[in-house]
């Protein structure tokens, strides 16, 4: 920024100074288009905008000073950011996912209560202190039901001599070991994590479980993570799952019988729930480049797995390694939908589609000269032809304003065949 004393003006060297502040303008101006919409630090911003005050100061009615004042003047405005006007439909997703969120929040609350009446006879009074295993028989525990609320994990996780447990309570007022090496454990969790994924991305990693727990054992453990473990062993009740409750959210429960060895309350019915939601259900054969990306980004927005799935590249998901890399990606791009962006648009005028093998004919000059034959026996010679298309997306938040610069997906068709997402990681 400069001021008078160092950008003096006078009649003499007008011209002059009008043409330096103009040079600082211009830069500010390609900064700004550089942006394309998005905010940032503008470095010439200041050095220009305070020589065309000081003009404008000097010589208010000079037309060459009022067309720089009208182009920083726009320029700022540019620099602010683009914005565009976020409508119901575009917020609807939200909505939905509230109203599933409370409806599943009162289903859990009601079985949690029911689970806890049906165990209730046998279940001890209360958790801590914890019953003393060296003056208390265990046979009077064993297969005695208890509730504990601060399960922390991974916190308290740790490997000990006789299997991996979370360490609950304190040595002062007793301990327990939550045996989470077996499926009693793995079933209700992986319940709770589908339910996070598929109906509540809201609900953050969670840390601190509540967990109904059935007395299995009894063990000496050192209740320290690592290999190297410093404190003395204490004696705990080792205890294993029969459902993990999420207050407020939702409850896993453990099922030998089931096929994930856990479900959550009405698992069954989140699909028929959803179903309701989409706005989009399929991919069409001939879709375009541009109306694949809006339909990946409606099966985010709407929590629609099976279509994210399918708008991706066959190559790119067909081992188990490739899913769980696709289910690490959902559980990121739900969580830029719910706290980074609320929309995404398609700027249909940028895509760009690319042969990189095969034969083309781009320039559509060898069809002048060659027959359809001629074309035909080329094209066999030169293998599969793959095209790549680039598509250009912009993300808005919750006001409307573009949340950094565009960026680029790259889609992917073989053979004139249907277009697919290859690079489905990149944020919207």
């Amino acid at each position: 920024m400069v001021d008078k004393t160092t950008f003096t003006v006078n009649e003499s060297n007008l011209t002059m100074r009008i043409q330096q502040a103009e040079m600082y303008l211009k830069e500010f101006e390609n900064e700004v288009k550089r942006a394309n919409g998005a905010t940032g630090i503008f470095r010439s911003k200041d050095d220009a905008l305070s020589r065309i005050m000081i003009l404008n100061e000097f010589a208010p009615q000079d037309e060459r000073i009022i067309a720089l004042f009208d182009r920083a003047r726009k320029c700022i405005i540019g620099s602010t950011g683009n914005f565009t006007e976020i409508d119901d439909a575009m917020l609807q997703y939200l909505k939905n996912e509230d109203d599933i969120r409370k409806l599943y929040s009162e289903k859990s609350e009601k079985a949690w209560n029911e689970l806890l009446d049906k165990y209730r006879d046998n279940m001890l009074e209360k958790a801590f202190p914890a019953p003393d295993v060296r003056e208390t028989s265990f046979e009077e525990l064993k297969g005695r039901y208890v509730v504990l609320d601060e399960v922390r994990y991974p916190m308290n996780q740790f490997v000990g001599i006789t299997g991996e447990y979370i360490h609950t309570g304190k040595r002062s007022s007793g301990m327990y070991f939550v045996k989470i090496d077996t499926r009693k454990w793995l079933g209700p969790y992986e319940a709770i994590k589908r339910y996070r994924r598929l109906v509540d991305a809201t609900m953050a990693e969670v840390d601190k479980w509540t967990a109904l727990c059935e007395i299995t054992d009894m063990t000496l453990e050192v209740p320290e993570a690592g290999e190297k473990k410093i404190g003395s062993a204490v004696y705990g009740l080792v205890v294993e799952p029969v459902a993990l409750y999420v207050p407020g959210h939702v409850l896993g429960l453990y099922d030998a019988q089931n096929e994930n060895s856990g479900y959550f309350v009405d698992e069954d019915q989140v699909a028929a729930i959803k179903e309701s939601w989409f706005t989009e259900k399929s991919v069409p054969e001939d879709v375009t480049p541009e109306r694949l990306v809006e339909i990946f980004r409606q099966a985010i927005k709407e929590k629609n797995y099976d279509l994210y799935v399918d708008c991706i590249q066959p190559e790119r998901r067909s081992n188990p390694i490739q899913e769980s890399l696709m289910l690490y990606h959902w559980d990121l791009h739900q969580e830029r939908f719910h706290g980074e962006y609320v929309h995404a648009e398609v700027v249909k005028e940028a895509t760009k589609i690319t042969v990189v093998k095969g034969y083309s004919d781009e320039s559509g000059l060898d069809s002048y000269f060659l027959s359809a034959e001629d074309q035909k026996n080329i094209a066999s010679k030169y293998g599969d032809k793959v095209e790549y298309a680039s598509v250009q997306t912009v993300s808005f938040d919750r006001n409307g304003k573009q949340l950094g610069s565009p960026v680029r997906r790259n889609l992917i068709r073989t053979n004139g065949g249907r277009w697919y997402v290859r690079d489905y990681e990149i944020r919207f």
